[in-house]
């Protein structure tokens, strides 16, 4: 074989042995990053498995049209997932196991960026955060972020967890681009695969539909493991749904939030908001003190 033709044949066989899956190995569940609720999932009712808002090895986005606070509802996320579970997320819990969560903001500069990342600590509730690391990345263009997303996570290489791109239209110069929006796609799949983490990405909703913006969106739609969707709740108009549109498990319940008037978006249905703004949902069975 030529020395061309001996490269093709050592990466074929590198693949193969990455990528092949025998029907009599026990392979586990992906463990959740982020989950909702718990199923029972056996026939005797004996086991409860978490609905998974994430799992690792796998990515998820969150799609909305402008202002329904999507940023807002990424710290939700981030916070849950710092600490486990807090006082803003409801029953959302995140299972970190000392995994760094790492925040790519691509939209806004410096100091914007550094008050939402100030907000997730905020609502961590933890006084040591431990691996939280943040970058705003508004000053370099796509292919730099690109690149830079990929050697950070090689840099954090076996303790990456749950990794946060919001938004993810950054990462291609136009949404409708069908090689760059493959291959961004692509890349977000490689990253949460090699690097067992759980990547969340955020992107607009194409005006006037509840589609995910572009060719982008579409290969989003494709592949991901969970699709949410954010829409202004029309009853309540302080509030913002969320709704989970496409699960490859089982889907998690719809819920609201708000954000209260410190800037910090909580879960409707809690008891009361923790910095006690205002009650949010007074269960009848329930005394709240004041």
């Amino acid at each position: 074989m030529t020395e061309e033709q001996t490269i093709e044949q050592m990466e074929m066989e590198l693949i193969a042995e990455e990528c092949r899956i025998t029907t009599d190995e026990i392979v586990e569940y992906p463990p959740t990053a982020l989950s909702l609720g718990e199923k029972i999932s056996t026939t005797d009712g004996d086991l409860k498995i978490p609905i998974p808002i994430g799992t690792y090895g796998n990515f998820s986005f969150v799609q909305a049209p402008p202002k329904t606070k999507k940023t807002f509802f990424i710290s939700l996320l981030a916070g849950v997932y710092l600490s486990g579970k807090n006082n803003y997320g409801g029953d959302i819990r995140g299972n970190r196991n000392d995994r760094c969560l790492i925040h790519f903001d691509t939209e806004q500069g410096h100091w914007h960026s550094q008050r939402v990342f100030k907000r997730v600590e905020d609502m961590s509730g933890l006084k040591y955060l431990g691996c939280y690391i943040t970058y705003a990345l508004r000053t370099i263009n796509y292919k730099q972020r690109l690149r830079f997303i990929e050697w950070t996570l090689e840099q954090n290489k076996g303790y990456n967890g749950l990794v946060i791109i919001d938004g993810i239209a950054d990462l291609v110069s136009d949404v409708n681009n069908l090689e760059e929006s493959n291959l961004c796609v692509q890349k977000i799949m490689e990253w949460s695969a090699r690097y067992d983490c759980h990547i969340i990405t955020v992107i607009h909703s194409n005006y006037g539909n509840d589609k995910a913006t572009g060719h982008l969106g579409s290969f989003l739609y494709k592949k991901c493991e969970t699709a949410i969707a954010l829409e202004p709740n029309s009853v309540h108009k302080e509030n913002i749904t969320v709704m989970c549109k496409l699960s490859r498990g089982y889907a998690f319940d719809n819920f609201d939030f708000s954000v209260n008037k410190y800037g910090l978006p909580f879960v409707v249905g809690n008891v009361y908001d923790p910095l006690k703004d205002y009650i949010v949902q007074k269960p009848k069975h329930i005394e709240i003190p004041f």
